[in-house]
């Protein structure tokens, strides 16, 4: 799965007013369809106050943050799978992320074009959620139109391979055709692994992003906005997450220049933290992000690494050196840092830990690696 996340909505939600707040590069945004045709891109830095801790503790000439991809692109319409709006173009664009980040219009604005001619949520939902499965539906009807060719191979494995594969496209086939995502079949890994050069769309992880005016995230927080709590009750039933967020207000703070004014502005506004820093931290999560650290004098650094990798595969990421060459890798967590203060009082505590190749690591653990090449 690509480490980022795309952007998607019908035109006119807020989506590329959103994208230039959160990675404070403007986007092309205007009160008519298809304004954005090519997809913008910003790398977004990951707000983490445990990176401020460890430097705060360290005192390092360089701090880097982790940082994950958004990808803004342009709004869908009925009918997009065939075509309409450029829909082939901007779907091709979805199957190149990891996460869509869907976000749906739950304001009221008659100086804002709806391209339905009211603001429905869940009516909205289902006009992408079909364009998408039917885009599958499509992808998935042409790799069944190859399978006999793939039973007919002299290669047994391959021939057993087809045989399972079109039992697994046949099973989507009947999800997508009732409109339902690829990802609601229960998969393992083998067939999710069959399955991953289709790059299904629907098979992806879905955020949905409640973009409000300043009056409705009042609501929204009280429980009292009724379109965020359509969308709410929708993502229980399909077990995904949700993000209230005000556009035109995000896009205000990321205009300002210091952080001090955009605390400022957030504590007049009632807001503990940006609502772009939730949807960002819920992006990271849902594509199976987390994040170990490196500390020393001259820099302390935020890594991102896959939920479940080992200590050899985090290493990699650091320089592939260091995973060809993995000896060891010296490890403490976070919480350790906090609560004794200095990394030489975790040594004395019998905190500092001694890992193999095979370590699974945590989210929030700080790492020295040895290695030889």
């Amino acid at each position: 799965m690509a480490l980022n996340c795309g952007i998607v909505g019908l035109p006119n939600v807020g989506k590329s007013t959103i994208f230039s707040a959160i990675s404070a590069a403007p986007a092309e945004a205007a009160n008519y369809p298809f304004c954005t045709i090519d997809p913008n891109v910003g790398i977004v830095n990951l707000p983490d106050q445990r990176l401020s801790d460890i430097a705060e503790i360290f005192q390092p000439t360089k701090t880097v943050p982790a940082a994950v991809e958004f990808v803004d692109i342009a709004g869908l319409v009925s009918g997009a799978s065939k075509g309409e709006g450029l829909g082939n173009q901007f779907l091709s664009h979805i199957r190149e992320v990891g996460l869509v980040a869907h976000v749906v219009r739950c304001f009221e604005d008659p100086d804002v074009h709806h391209v339905s001619g009211s603001v429905e949520p869940n009516s909205d939902i289902e006009t992408i959620h079909t364009e998408l499965a039917l885009s599958d539906l499509e992808t998935v009807e042409r790799r069944i139109e190859k399978i006999p060719r793939l039973k007919m191979s002299n290669d047994r494995d391959e021939a057993k391979r087809a045989a399972r594969l079109e039992v697994l496209l046949e099973g989507l086939q009947a999800l997508l055709s009732e409109g339902k995502p690829a990802r609601s079949m229960e998969l393992s890994g083998e067939d999710r692994a069959l399955l991953s050069d289709l790059h299904l769309i629907t098979m992806k992880p879905e955020l949905f992003v409640c973009n409000v005016d300043e009056a409705g995230l009042n609501t929204a927080k009280e429980g009292k906005n009724s379109m965020v709590a359509v969308v709410e009750e929708r993502a229980a039933r399909e077990g995904t997450e949700v993000v209230t967020i005000c556009g035109a207000l995000e896009a205000d703070i990321a205009a300002l220049e210091r952080e001090e004014e955009r605390e400022e502005f957030l504590a007049e506004a009632g807001l503990e933290e940006s609502g772009l820093t939730r949807m960002i931290h819920h992006a990271y999560h849902l594509l199976g992000l987390r994040t170990f650290f490196t500390a020393g004098p001259n820099e302390v650094r935020a890594w991102t690494f896959r939920e479940g990798a080992t200590a050899q595969e985090a290493a990699g990421s650091i320089h592939s050196d260091f995973a060809r060459g993995f000896i060891r890798a010296e490890v403490y967590h976070y919480n350790d840092l906090m609560h004794y203060g200095s990394e030489q009082k975790i040594r004395e505590a019998g905190r500092l830990r001694q890992e193999g190749r095979s370590y699974p690591v945590k989210d929030g653990d700080i790492m020295f690696f040895k290695f030889n090449v």
